[in-house]
């Protein structure tokens, strides 16, 4: 195996990795307001879901089911977007605890038989960022196929360009980390190819520009040397970062810009902003673990996830099959997972989210 094929599968795997353990930070303090995060949850960070350990959220199942469906169909875009299509119809049919409003409102529509082109729905969500870092590292060498890819998947549930361009952003920003390090300029000019690709409208010039203008607010930030934090202030969301993806992907990409070597800096960095923290911790994870790789991961934070089927070992495999399907050309099979065991542990994890939920109400000291 050649050392770019080395290269891109501890990418692939540092990736999925990184966006689980992102995950898994983030969800017990989602919806959280920075100062009430900091005095419910002071000293540093550590999984703290259910007796000192992690699990997943819907950002890790989605990153999964991509993967899946990228190793099934890497070659074949149409084969891909159905594969995806079906993964997500029976992942909303177990019942999962997180799911979405725009999100569940497509997967419905797929249920009733809307055609996958015609299923998303308006909206500048974060769902095609959760599935775009793996896109990224797996076809960023191929622009075209992997701006295709990124359609199919971001229509699905989303048809608002702001999610689209958002999507592009977290993709080629997990294709550049893995190249190794970036700067801001190389980076503005690498998404401007991928925007003049996009097909002309209104909305579309309107959201390339409006995500411009964020993005030269962005770079004048970074030379002032701002915190995150500040930058957030900056962007009206000290109290924490929507799941709107104009407020998400200019924060994770500038924790991903100061912290690009230093991935559990990164991951403490956007989780201590609060809001959306599993979804911006697990798009920041899925860019910085593509540049670190696993090793890069502290090794206890992976040792900490108490989940299933969704855990480090099911990703390196997904990652494994991934590099199989793209790098060597072979038919990959996915093993199915079972649907009423998946059912039974979704209950499970929503007794425990409710049971956290509950918890915060109590005072923090």
């Amino acid at each position: 195996m050649s050392q770019d094929n080395d290269r891109q599968c501890e990418a692939l795997q540092g990736s999925l990795l990184g966006l689980m353990v992102g995950d898994t930070f983030g969800l017990p303090c989602e919806g959280i307001a920075p100062k009430r995060l900091a005095r419910l949850f002071p000293g540093s960070l550590r999984q703290r879901l259910i007796f000192g350990k992690g699990m997943v959220s819907d950002d890790s199942e989605h990153a999964a089911m991509t993967a899946a469906a990228l190793a099934r169909y890497s070659g074949n875009v149409d084969q891909f977007a159905k594969s995806l299509a079906w993964r997500l119809r029976w992942w909303l049919a177990r019942l999962p605890a997180g799911v979405g409003l725009a999100t569940g409102r497509a997967l419905i529509k797929l249920w009733l038989g809307f055609p996958v082109g015609r299923s998303g729905v308006w909206s500048a969500g974060n769902g095609p960022a959760m599935r775009a870092p793996i896109i990224g590292v797996t076809l960023g060498s191929k622009p075209e196929r992997m701006l295709a890819y990124l359609q199919a998947s971001t229509q699905l549930t989303h048809r608002d360009p702001k999610a689209l361009v958002g999507a592009i952003a977290a993709a080629r920003a997990a294709y550049l980390a893995a190249q190794g390090q970036v700067e801001i300029a190389s980076y503005k000019s690498d998404l401007q190819r991928f925007f003049k690709q996009l097909e002309p409208s209104a909305a579309t010039g309107a959201a390339v520009s409006e995500f411009n203008t964020l993005l030269d607010r962005l770079d004048l930030a970074l030379q002032k040397g701002l915190s995150p934090a500040q930058y957030a202030q900056q962007l009206g969301l000290e109290r924490g970062v929507t799941g709107y993806m104009y407020h998400t992907m200019p924060i994770v990409l500038y924790v991903w810009l100061q912290h690009q070597h230093d991935y559990a800096a990164g991951i403490a960095q956007i989780v201590a902003l609060g809001g959306d923290t599993d979804t911006t911790a697990a798009i920041l994870g899925g860019i910085l673990g593509a540049g670190v790789g696993e090793k890069g991961i502290p090794a206890p934070w992976l040792q900490g996830i108490r989940d299933w089927p969704f855990n480090p070992a099911y990703f390196r495999v997904l990652a494994e099959r991934v590099d199989l399907a793209i790098n060597q050309g072979q038919t990959v099979r996915i093993p199915l997972l079972p649907g009423p065991l998946l059912l039974l542990r979704n209950l499970v994890f929503l007794v425990i989210v409710l049971w956290h939920g509950f918890r915060r109400l109590a005072p923090p000291y």
